[in-house]
């Protein structure tokens, strides 16, 4: 990990949507506002920059005793495979561990399983709890 830098405030919201982007995950024409809003619902975060620029970012939403979520877990394509990744999990799930939070959960983004497998995490199984909302609301 050279000369790469780990900050635990969050970046700014036009850093965050410039490496969300990278993703492909959400629609490019949000404004930088959208993503201050996402950051602010923040529990925890960790950044990674490399000569000034976000390469690396994973957040949580928690309450801070029973449960967290990891909402986002994003290295820039161009610094995948270089332990920015497993640093940044890992100093979050430390500050979890130090918060008492033991049920951890994320969502894994397609073809990353097997980072998280090697981090700990495991497929909840299909009679475990957990759902998640596909339907048009209603109104």
């Amino acid at each position: 990990m050279n000369q790469i830098e780990i900050r635990w405030e969050a970046p700014t919201p036009e850093a965050f949507k410039a490496l969300y982007d990278s993703t492909g995950w959400g629609p490019i024409s949000r404004e930088a506002s959208y993503y201050a809003g996402a950051l602010a619902g923040s529990w925890c975060t960790r950044a990674a920059y490399r000569e000034g620029q976000l390469v690396g970012f994973v957040r949580v939403i928690s309450d801070g005793h029973l449960h967290a979520f990891i909402t986002e877990m994003i290295v820039h394509p161009d610094f995948q495979r270089r332990g920015i990744g497993a640093s940044l999990l890992s100093s979050l799930l430390a500050a979890c561990h130090e918060a008492g939070i033991s049920d951890i959960q994320l969502f894994c983004a397609r073809g990353k399983a097997a980072f998280y497998r090697r981090h700990g995490f495991v497929p909840r199984p299909d009679e475990g709890p957990g759902m998640q909302f596909v339907a048009a609301l209603s109104g």
